[in-house]
């Protein structure tokens, strides 16, 4: 399933579905309701249910075969594929090439770090900032995972059990106050600094997520281009590394690194200025594009 949140023109909250094959949009909340199934209006709602995955496939076998609950994607608003998480951790220098580039050393366990719940941002969503605060944007191409099962000191053979599926995220970050703060947590917290989408892919439709290809363009240009073969360490390691320390929850975002080319260490460096457009593509997952701007003065 490829599980989004949307909304129409005259809705005011999003709600969460699944794109069919022929591109319509189950609304889960109404379809499941209408099947004697209650399913909770977000995509957190839903993971956070017991025997999710069971009730959202009845409630799209409902709709495709009634039309109840049956949308048009071309009238919807996309929005971030989850956009409550409780946590959004991070992983630092998860390719080893992408550590080699800013001669950092190969970490010999995973280095985490955050970013506020308020810097999830979705695949039609401005990514803005003040530039009297940043001047140097920056993009990352990484692979999410979405936790779908609460993970406490889960082995890693186990972990896989605990994560709903994928998506697509850009861990946009300010390096001038990354690097100037001695840690990390602002310059990667401004808001909207964490674009993702377009769609919450299950792990059932991915086969093998440590062998996708993952790119990075801006405004067309591809800048990053590897692979997660490359991950220093695999999505069962990061999530049961986690766990060790820390609850993860329904919906939390797992962010697991992102390879070489980012824009600071390129020479001459490429950062993010207004008016720039930055995709980033993991295969099998998606495609998430952003527009980036100043933030107006208004």
């Amino acid at each position: 399933m490829r599980i989004g949140q949307f909304s129409g023109d005259d809705e005011e909250s999003a709600w969460c579905g699944v794109r069919t094959e022929n591109g319509d949009v189950v609304d889960l909340p109404t379809a499941g309701e209408a099947a004697g199934v209650d399913i909770g209006p977000s995509t957190v709602d839903l993971l956070d249910d017991w025997e999710w995955r069971r009730k959202a496939e009845l409630a799209v076998e409902y709709a495709t075969e009634t039309g109840v609950g049956l949308r048009d994607a071309d009238d919807l608003q996309r929005h971030a594929p989850v956009s409550t998480p409780q946590k959004v951790v991070c992983v630092g220098l998860n390719y080893r090439d992408h550590a080699e580039e800013g001669d950092n050393p190969i970490p010999d366990e995973p280095v985490l770090f955050s970013k506020f719940p308020t810097s999830v941002a979705g695949p039609e969503d401005t990514v803005s900032w003040d530039p009297n605060l940043t001047e140097k944007v920056d993009y990352e191409a990484e692979l999410v995972a979405v936790i779908g099962e609460e993970a406490r000191r889960v082995d890693p053979e186990d972990a896989m059990d605990h994560v709903a599926g994928f998506t697509v995220g850009n861990d946009v970050s300010a390096r001038d106050l990354q690097h100037g703060d001695g840690q990390w947590v602002r310059g990667k917290s401004l808001d909207s600094f964490a674009p993702t989408g377009p769609e919450l892919v299950t792990t059932d439709e991915v086969p093998d997520p440590h062998d996708l290809e993952i790119w990075a363009e801006i405004n067309g240009e591809r800048l990053q281009e590897s692979s997660t073969d490359n991950l220093i360490f695999g999505i069962d390691d990061l999530v049961s590394f986690c766990s060790q320390a820390f609850t993860l929850n329904p919906g939390d975002l797992l962010f697991t690194g992102t390879p070489p080319g980012v824009g600071v260490y390129r020479e001459p460096p490429v950062l993010l200025e207004d008016g720039d457009s930055v995709t980033i593509g993991v295969e099998g997952v998606g495609e998430l594009t952003n527009e980036f701007a100043f933030d107006s003065d208004d």
